[in-house]
């Protein structure tokens, strides 16, 4: 727990060294650049009707399931390589993270236009808020890892039994349970950038904020689209 007194909680906020300071800015540097190839990417996805046709069928989606879940772990181990190639690898996931929010984002821009800003407002409302919680609390959280684990394959043996039996309800439960991962994820992955003093590898806190702020994203692009449907 930390000893820090209440005007110090109120009042201060999360001190870092040179070192430490120039990690966290290149690891939210890096992120940057993992949002704008995703951007690129949903982009590009968005407005080819060849991609959508090929990831809305079964196999497309499990297909860009597997690469949502395979890349970000060859971009790990590229950046205990090399840290350029880390960097490739890095911008490689935000562009087939992108590539695969495509069809989702040609429905919304088709039907419902208006919930896109809604959902990245609603996604930066959750990272600053987080972001301000974890340097307000000065806590180094310590990720229940197996909780976590078992959230992450309980969540993606659900996805694919609900693309083919397709259950309104089941859906709407498993995007509240990507959204609840999502949030408590950026908690853990924020709090290792700014708290952790082992924390040395950029291109890792990268990926773990990125993915985290992909399935916020993509929590609350469905539940709009879901609610607003119905107005």
């Amino acid at each position: 727990m930390s000893t820090l007194s209440f005007s110090e909680k109120l009042f201060g906020t999360t001190v870092l060294d040179g070192d430490r300071a120039a990690l966290a800015k290149k690891t939210y540097a890096l992120l940057l650049v993992s949002v704008v190839m995703a951007v690129g990417g949903g982009y590009t996805c968005a407005t080819s009707p060849a991609m959508i046709s090929f990831f809305i069928r079964p196999w497309g989606w499990i297909s860009a399931l597997l690469l949502l879940n395979l890349v970000p772990y060859l971009a790990l181990w590229a950046s205990r390589q090399s840290p350029s190639l880390g960097i490739v690898a890095l911008a490689a996931d935000g562009f087939i993270s992108g590539i695969a929010l495509g069809p989702l984002l040609a429905i919304a821009m088709m039907f419902q236009p208006k919930v896109i800003p809604g959902a990245l407002a609603v996604t930066g409302g959750v990272f600053v808020a987080v972001t301000g919680y974890v340097m307000f609390s000065k806590e180094k959280f310590s990720a229940p890892a197996g909780l976590l684990t078992g959230m992450f394959f309980a969540l993606l043996i659900a996805m694919v039994v609900n693309s083919f039996i397709q259950l309104s309800g089941l859906g709407l439960m498993i995007t509240i349970g990507i959204g609840i991962f999502g949030v408590i994820s950026l908690v853990y992955a924020t709090s290792d950038v700014l708290n952790n003093p082992d924390y040395d590898n950029p291109v890792q806190g990268a990926l773990m904020l990125f993915a985290a702020l992909f399935n916020i994203f993509v929590t609350a692009l469905r539940l709009l689209l879901r609610f607003s449907s119905r107005d």
